[in-house]
């Protein structure tokens, strides 16, 4: 079943900047879809454009989510939608978590704001959600601030607000930029298995074509603002038909590539 459909999408913001020029892509309940590009390539704002949290930009065309038209809504309704069905992982958590609150007051709003709980129940699914997506002591950790977290646990703080809700849709706009790679693996782990229990279809945002291998269905490669290409992961990375999603490919390092270029070893002399 198609859950988000997305058809001639176009953000222009003025001064003939247009960011997303005719876009059409598809997400059916429970697939993982890889947006991929350059930055600059039209990622985010598409994202932004499906929540509607762009400013001062003109946005046309379709966006339907469970059948419902997105762009025809008001504030109101689609402050509804945001959290309770369709939530974000935004790239960068240290500078959306709120410094003055705990990781747990925040969690626990973003559940208040969809329900009618108090804060004691909200703080019980607020722990519940930490120890979920692996913060160790969480009933200790739920106590602290964010900037005593590391940035791959805070990254994990931003997963379980957007999950607290269990979402039919995920957008998560590069979940694991900056972080190392043990951390990333980590990540994307966590991403697959509250995928496979909850069911929610994810949208990951993404320039890094190794984290789509590992985790997404069907991928649509972004370029300039436009799809250049699109389908089934496997094919794509098997038979890519566009010099862009070729050159994209080639920047994934390969263990089985030939061996980089070594620089002659110096001899110290006494």
């Amino acid at each position: 079943m198609t859950l988000l459909t997305v058809r001639d999408l176009t953000v222009d913001f003025g001064s003939g900047i247009r960011a997303v020029d005719g876009l059409d892509l598809d997400l059916d309940t429970g697939q993982v879809l890889g947006v991929v590009g350059e930055s600059g390539s039209g990622k985010s704002v598409t994202s932004l454009a499906v929540l509607g949290l762009l400013q001062g930009a003109t946005v046309s065309g379709e966006i339907r989510f469970d059948g419902r038209e997105l762009t025809t809504l008001d504030q109101r309704s689609l402050r509804r939608l945001r959290g309770d069905r369709i939530a974000m992982v935004f790239q960068d958590p240290l500078s959306c978590l709120n410094p003055y609150y705990t990781v747990a007051f925040q969690i626990a709003e973003a559940y208040r704001a969809h329900h009618r709980a108090g804060r004691r129940e909200a703080h019980k699914v607020a722990v519940r959600m930490l120890e979920r997506v692996g913060i160790p002591e969480p009933e200790r950790r739920a106590r602290c601030y964010p900037h005593e977290f590391s940035g791959g646990m805070r990254q994990r703080v931003m997963i379980a607000m957007a999950l607290c809700l269990e979402p039919d849709l995920l957008i998560a706009d590069e979940p694991t930029t900056a972080l190392d790679v043990t951390v990333q693996a980590q990540i994307l782990d966590l991403l697959r298995e509250l995928r496979r229990e909850v069911g929610t279809a994810i949208m990951l945002i993404t320039h890094d074509m190794g984290v789509v291998a590992g985790l997404a269905d069907h991928v649509v490669v972004m370029h300039q603002g436009h799809a250049v290409e699109r389908g089934a992961v496997r094919d794509v990375f098997r038979r890519p038909q566009q010099p862009y999603t070729r050159g994209l490919l080639a920047c994934v390092p390969r263990i089985d590539g030939p061996l980089p270029h070594r620089l002659p070893t110096l001899e110290m002399t006494g």
